[in-house]
């Protein structure tokens, strides 16, 4: 039997457990991770294939949701392949250092996303509020900038939590009672007090979360009162649909992640596979559901989809 390491010069790697309490119905459990997974990969990708072929659509609303795609399609690589690993074959050893490469993809896009989101609610702020002034203030290449502003972002608020955790030495084991690499968890395994961790992913989760929800209140507010003052419905009903998949996702998203995480700080009593359950379906759902939302509710996207498929549809019939 190995003795924990009291220091990582020679770290060890860690041991998921999947779901606590429920191993025996991994297999049965996988299945929806499975199906979410599959529809996410499929779902986001089309999204990228069909805004990178149709140049009507390269502008910059559908830049940011280019970006979305973008962000859950390394959102889910991240952590369902592993998941399933775990769930399937019993893989459950992840090292040292992918563990904590793990960890440091989901803070860095979660907060990614978030400012993704505030892009986008500004995108509709200045469509709705300043139609004649849209095409200057939002350019495609000033959107790329927001993109790459947020993921600057990002990667520089959750860097500091990265180098808080690695440093801790880790002597209480290695099992991690999660199916990734949830940071809580891991660092639950430090012999030093991780406290200084668990208060700086405290203060930035809810500063950036607090600051990107209050501007994007604050935008759709505006939106909302712009729009019951228009004086034909049919203006006031499309600019309502323009915005409501928007609303949807972001609702989804903050919602979910709230609860997420206050569940993994603050457990309630609850059992642990329900702790579990919901962190890996926060991780899951929404980047299952996002391409479904724009593919249903934007009309220039759900075009182009049945153009794709279409065209796809037609080529393997004349191969045939």
């Amino acid at each position: 039997m190995s003795t924990p390491n009291r220091s990582n010069s020679n770290p060890q790697p860690f041991l998921l457990t999947g779901i606590p309490g429920l191993q025996a119905l991994h297999v049965w459990i996988s299945i929806p991770f499975c199906i979410t997974y599959i529809t996410a990969f499929l779902g986001n990708s089309l999204v990228l294939l069909v805004v990178s072929l149709d140049r009507s659509l390269h502008e910059p609303m559908y830049y940011f949701i280019t970006m979305l795609a973008i962000i859950d399609l390394i959102f889910t690589t991240a952590v369902v392949p592993k998941m399933l690993g775990v769930f399937w074959l019993d893989s459950r050893e992840i090292g040292f250092k992918a563990c904590f490469i793990q960890m440091f993809f989901i803070h860095t896009f979660t907060a990614v996303e978030s400012g993704v989101l505030l892009a986008m609610s500004l995108d509709r702020y200045v469509a709705i509020c300043s139609p004649l002034r849209y095409s200057t203030i939002l350019t495609g290449c000033r959107a790329i900038q927001m993109g790459l502003l947020a993921l600057a972002r990002g990667a520089g608020a959750m860097t500091p939590l990265l180098w808080l955790l690695t440093r801790l030495p880790y002597c209480r084991g290695r099992v991690v009672p999660h199916s990734y690499c949830e940071h809580m968890a891991v660092a639950g395994l430090a012999c030093a007090d991780p406290a200084p961790g668990h208060h700086y992913s405290l203060a930035v989760a809810t500063l950036l979360v607090g600051t990107d929800s209050a501007f994007i209140t604050f935008s759709y507010s505006t939106i909302l009162r712009a729009v019951l003052s228009l004086p034909s419905h049919e203006d006031r009903l499309k600019a309502l649909k323009t915005c409501g998949s928007h609303v949807f996702v972001i609702l989804i998203f903050y919602i979910g992640g709230l609860l997420s995480m206050y569940l993994q700080m603050f457990p309630f009593n609850l059992a642990p596979h329900v702790q579990v359950l919901v962190a890996d379906f926060y991780l899951t759902v929404p980047p299952m559901l996002n391409p479904i939302i724009y593919g249903m509710k934007v009309k220039q996207i759900r075009e182009g989809i049945l153009r794709l498929l279409g065209q796809l549809a037609g080529l393997r019939g004349s191969q045939a």
